[in-house]
């Protein structure tokens, strides 16, 4: 064949650079977005914040009332009368026209809240714990390196992953070592803190703490004797035998138990070696003379405006290189303005339609919670659900029953014996109320939960049951036999 040319006429969708900020400001977390504002500020010089409307809006800030009738976002605009020009192709990205110097997630809010205080803590992990009070001891240099050796083999939950055995090998350029001295190095360091740390198995772990309690705690000697030969026994809730092995009556029984269970076994645990993880609400939900309002978060979003000073050192006939940097930073500010004005409408949109028809949850509980899915929302606000997960993701709403991811309020639905549903999220609600009020001497199987919402009218398989189940991390009902 011979090289041709073809002219057709064709249609294709593209998004354009406003667009594609606008999508993926939406999917940012809430401290995901101060990081990417902030670096928009240090970079930019035409954004600055805001701080007279900041004053202005802490006393007023935006809500919106969950009525059918409320349309109107109180928002403060800061970019009236502002056109952005659409002089870009739509098939290019934003880095082909600008060179932004932000990302997110990389330079600390200047901003930042006063409840974000700890943010920066150092912490320590367990591995440096144990090795700090090692230096403590005067040891020699053989000791000191079989010790670190022991350290290095522990794991955060505070057990020994390898045997003394295995460990043989790693030393071996030391003489006359051998397996009874790096016994006697593993019991000097479980004597440090915490208690229990080193133990080879969950019998030792127990075992350590209990012997360190004062010899006059009670029952000590059976809790001891239950912990080095009758564990596996406790732990399938054998108590007809155990009663008859340590030869105690029921309550005694009860008393021993419940002094096994306030050792820890997992002593690591007890040194904090991840920073805290904080939880900052993008949505406030409260209600005021009968009605639910939903308002933003002014603290997550501080208010940008243009800089009036550089915005009016741009010359319309100056085709120079600073006056053309000037008009694209003014630009980009205008995008990225208007981006954060669009996100926080549909967030307040979404949470509001959410809250309109959660408002039984918001009255009853968790128990009233109605079924919802992304397509019932988007179809409402005429808005594709892509978008509303992307809303929901990551952003958190403060309530008078407390903080919950927006994702919590979606479930999927269960058919009942009428004409209605209920959501799986109800269900496990009553799950757990069911568990919570059942005999300690005979818990519900998942049979007998089964039977019980069956008689509210709601069928749900003894399989689904052990799922919800497992969701909540209740254990089965074998595991959930008490004494008393």
């Amino acid at each position: 064949m011979k090289p041709s040319l073809q002219l057709k006429i064709g249609q294709n969708l593209a998004m354009t650079p406003q667009l594609q900020q606008a999508i993926r400001l939406l999917q940012l977390s809430s401290l995901e977005l101060k990081n990417e504002i902030q670096d928009a500020l240090d970079s930019n010089m035409m954004l600055e914040v805001d701080e007279e409307d900041q004053d202005k809006t802490s006393n007023n800030e935006p809500e919106m009332a969950v009525t059918k009738e409320s349309s109107d976002l109180q928002l403060s605009d800061n970019i009236e009368n502002i056109e952005i020009p659409e002089d870009i192709p739509v098939d290019t990205d934003w880095d082909d026209i600008y060179q932004s110097n932000y990302s997110v997630g990389s330079a600390t809010s200047s901003f930042e809240s006063d409840y974000l205080e700890n943010h920066s803590v150092q912490t320590r992990s367990l591995t440096d714990h144990l090795l700090w009070q090692l230096n403590l001891i005067p040891l020699s240099d053989t000791d000191r390196t079989l010790a670190e050796t022991i350290v290095n083999f522990i794991d955060r939950d505070g057990y020994l992953t390898s045997t003394l055995e295995e460990m043989l090998p790693i030393i071996d350029n030391l003489e006359d070592v051998g397996i009874e001295e790096l016994e006697a190095t593993l019991r000097l360091i479980q004597s440090l803190e915490p208690t229990g740390i080193g133990a080879r198995n969950l019998s030792e772990c127990l075992g350590l703490q209990i012997n360190q309690l004062p010899e006059e705690t009670p029952w000590l000697e059976q809790a001891h004797r239950i912990i080095t030969s009758y564990l596996d026994m406790l732990a399938s809730h054998e108590y007809s035998n155990l009663m008859k092995k340590i030869g105690v009556s029921r309550e005694q029984l009860s008393e021993i138990i419940t002094l096994i269970q306030s050792l820890n076994p997992r002593p690591g645990n007890q040194i904090q070696d991840t920073p805290i993880q904080y939880i900052v609400p993008d949505v406030f939900v409260k209600k005021d003379n009968g009605r639910w309002l939903v308002e933003l978060n002014s603290d997550v979003t501080p208010k940008l405006k243009i800089n009036s000073a550089y915005a009016n050192m741009i010359k319309r006939a100056d085709n120079s290189r600073d006056n053309s940097s000037l008009k694209e930073h003014l630009q980009e500010a205008k995008w990225l303005i208007k981006s954060l004005r669009s996100r926080s409408e549909t967030l307040l949109k979404v949470s509001a339609c959410i809250i309109e028809r959660q408002q039984s949850f918001l009255e009853l509980g968790e128990e009233a919670m109605k079924p919802m899915v992304l397509h019932d929302i988007a179809e409402e606000l005429d808005l594709h659900e892509s978008t509303i997960s992307r809303v929901t993701t990551n952003k958190y709403m403060h309530t008078p029953r407390g903080i919950f991811e927006l994702k919590y309020f979606f479930s999927s639905h269960v058919g009942n014996a009428g004409s209605g549903v209920t959501s799986s999220t109800a269900i496990r609600a009553i799950i757990k109320k069911l568990v919570a009020e059942e005999s300690p001497q005979k818990p519900l199987s998942d049979n007998k939960i089964s039977a019980l919402l069956a008689s509210q009218g709601i069928n749900v398989a003894r399989r689904t049951i052990a799922k919800y189940r497992e969701a909540l991390s209740i254990p089965p009902s074998n595991e959930r036999k008490k004494l008393a």
